[in-house]
């Protein structure tokens, strides 16, 4: 098997490189050339530039392209609609169309920004959707490309990304709380904290047996929390395994407390039951995911 791998350097991507290893050649793919982990060097791709998909394809042939690359800064997306949207929209539907035409499969990792926030029981995967943010929007349009290309293809939903390398809400918490005695956090957003580890085992299962249908599924830890229980969850496990010398106090405050020029979802919990059922997948819960985030790490 060959799987060419989009965004190689990202924390989704670091986690594919280990889990894709073991089935066959992984080509990985970052915007510089470099894999700044320590990797060495690797393919370069710039989503962006759509232009460039097609040749890369064609000198790799890969059997599968995983995409983990995205346009993800949420908030800046705002005012730069045009580059989230070149990114996670035009590119995944150039991607997918190459792909239907050289019968390559396509496993695209999406968002549970596609919802409104509005739910009061986890979304499935064919709940109706209504973004709140042009992150949100650009992403849904990546979907809906890929899902009319004739690509063979899934989509994963996730939620709430962590890992313990990269930028995210699990680094963000344990680098304030070194410098601060007091942390005012998010408590009225509900979602499941996800590790990236997760996504990237449960991709290697949909690789090793194939796409069994085309389309939608959701893949998040099992559970929910607020940011505010995260946080809270975070701190008190870095202070049991001695990685922090002491843990701030983390006070709840309301969205309205805290504005961002994004608007985000106040319930996003995903149901990952279809994805579970067809592939034979074991979700830990979110708080068990987390401890075995750290023990990995560790």
């Amino acid at each position: 098997m060959k799987i060419l791998l989009l965004g190689g350097d990202g924390q989704v991507g670091f986690e594919l490189r280990r889990s894709l290893g073991a089935l066959g050649d992984v080509v990985a793919t970052t915007r510089s050339g470099v894999l700044n982990d320590g990797g060495g060097a690797c393919e370069a791709l710039d989503l962006a530039q759509l232009e460039t998909i097609a040749p890369l394809l064609q000198r790799v042939r890969p059997d599968w392209v995983v995409n983990a690359a995205a346009y993800t800064a949420v908030d800046r997306a705002e005012s730069e609609r045009d580059a989230a949207f070149a990114i996670n929209a035009a590119a995944p539907a150039r991607l997918a169309e190459l792909c239907a035409g050289g019968g390559i499969a396509l496993l695209h990792y999406s968002t549970d920004y596609v919802f409104d926030g509005r739910g009061t029981r986890p979304y499935l995967d064919t709940d109706p959707t209504a973004p709140l943010s042009v992150y949100g929007h650009s992403k849904l349009a990546g979907e809906q490309a890929i899902g009319a290309s004739g690509a063979r293809h899934l989509i994963l939903r996730t939620a709430w990304v962590y890992a313990t390398r990269g930028q995210n809400f699990l680094r963000t918490m344990l680098r304030l709380g070194a410098e601060r005695e007091e942390l005012r956090v998010v408590a009225d957003q509900h979602g499941s904290p996800t590790p990236a580890w997760l996504l990237a085992d449960a991709a290697a299962r949909v690789l090793e047996r194939g796409i069994a249908e085309s389309g939608v599924r959701h893949l998040v830890a099992a559970g929910q929390t607020t940011w505010h229980g995260f946080a809270e969850a975070i701190f008190e496990t870095a202070l049991a395994r001695g990685l922090i010398a002491r843990a701030p106090r983390v006070l709840p405050i309301t969205t309205a407390d805290y504005p961002t020029p994004a608007r985000r979802p106040a319930y996003s919990v995903l149901d990952s039951g279809h994805l579970r059922a067809e592939y034979g997948l074991s979700v830990p819960d979110w708080r068990d995911a987390l401890d075995a985030t750290f023990d990995r790490d560790g």
